[in-house]
């Protein structure tokens, strides 16, 4: 199907508030407060720590799904009717999505962490780091992609039907990469939890979103559906923020001990990750350049690209290997890093917007 003009935009993307603007400081006030508190109260993190059934932390999974679950309301799987619609953004984001940066990633951690930094990192930590890049590599953006859409203007529908895209192919590829992936870099894969995680993290809350969204729209009343859904998420949205900085306290917690004796490692783990950032976006933006993709579908485009489902890749390293695993602590510092580097990409593609055709 050749590309065609878009239907307009149905959904009403969030503008960035104050909490997603500052949300690397957040997460910064957060590390320093889990440190402290790690190191001043062990016992109780020890407590939490032994909360677990089947490999999963009962605490750290509450916190997930108040932090999933409204991201996966506004997932309009009737916006798949739209799939053939434009396909070169769609094209685009799937390439880079899953056949590109997660591969990317994996290579970027092994050339750092066995390599570049091995002369700071012990070889069992530096395994550690790797799978917790990995696990934020194969996770693409859900939630936090529809901010910097708006921020440059993106056309709305079209990036639902590419989040929506994402997520369907979620749920069947997400747990091979990653087992493929830590097997190339000799770490033991636990299919039983890796699968348990990507049904815990992803299937479930994907469901019931859809069913929580079937149930809105239902009882809309004179709202339109989408404000009823945007309505639903708004009042969950302080629930979410709690589990996302709750999380990150957690973790740092247990970390406290590792990154006091190296203060460097947080930004070790930076390294690779804002090369990934930059790099797969420039991939995307110039493929989308070539290919003269509209700019309010390019941007967007190369925006999921870079940003990542950090809250699944934060699940997934507690599953895996624990709340205390290097794995852990390298999906958190993903947190750290993504913000202030996303909104930098944004302002370069609304100053390079020249180079696309308009819509």
């Amino acid at each position: 199907m050749t590309d065609q003009t878009y239907p307009a935009p149905k959904f009403a993307a969030p503008s960035i508030g104050f909490f997603e603007k500052w949300l690397s400081v957040w997460v910064a006030l957060c590390i320093a407060a889990g440190i402290a508190l790690g190191t001043l109260m062990p016992g109780v993190f020890g407590f939490l720590a032994g909360l677990e059934v089947a490999s999963v932390n009962l605490v750290v999974a509450v916190l997930i799904w108040a932090m999933v679950f409204p991201m996966m309301v506004n997932v309009d799987f009737a916006s798949l009717r739209h799939i053939g619609d434009r396909p070169k953004g769609l094209a685009l984001t799937i390439v880079v999505n899953w056949l590109v940066k997660p591969f990317t990633m994996a290579a970027l951690g092994v050339l750092f962490f066995e390599y570049v930094f091995a002369p700071w990192i012990a070889p069992a930590d530096a395994q550690q780091y790797i799978a917790g890049l990995i696990l934020l590599g194969a996770a693409p953006c859900t939630a936090m992609v529809f901010v910097w859409s708006q921020m440059t203007r993106g056309d709305a529908t079209y990036t639902l039907v590419q989040v929506s895209v994402n997520d369907v192919i979620m749920i069947f590829a997400f747990a091979p990469i990653v087992a493929l992936l830590l097997g190339v870099t000799d770490i033991t894969v636990p299919w039983a939890t890796l699968i348990l995680s990507t049904v815990l993290y992803v299937v479930i809350p994907l469901v019931a979103g859809a069913m929580t969204r079937s149930w809105l729209i239902g009882r809309a009343g004179g709202k339109t559906a989408e404000a009823a859904v945007s309505e639903f998420t708004g009042r969950l949205k302080p629930v979410s923020v709690v589990g996302l900085l709750a999380t990150v306290v957690l973790l740092f917690g247990f970390q406290g001990t590792v990154i006091l004796a190296n203060p460097m490692l947080i930004v070790l783990i930076a390294v690779p990750l804002i090369l990934q950032s930059y790099g797969i976006f420039a991939i995307t933006y110039a493929a989308a350049k070539a290919w003269k993709v509209p700019f309010n579908v390019a941007a967007p485009c190369a925006l999921i690209g870079t940003s990542n489902f950090f809250e699944l890749a934060v699940a997934v390293a507690i599953s895996l290997f624990g709340l205390n695993s290097g794995a852990a602590l390298a999906t958190v510092v993903g947190v750290l890093v993504e913000v202030p580097v996303m909104l930098s990409l944004v302002a370069f593609a609304n100053r390079t917007q020249h180079w696309f055709p308009k819509a």
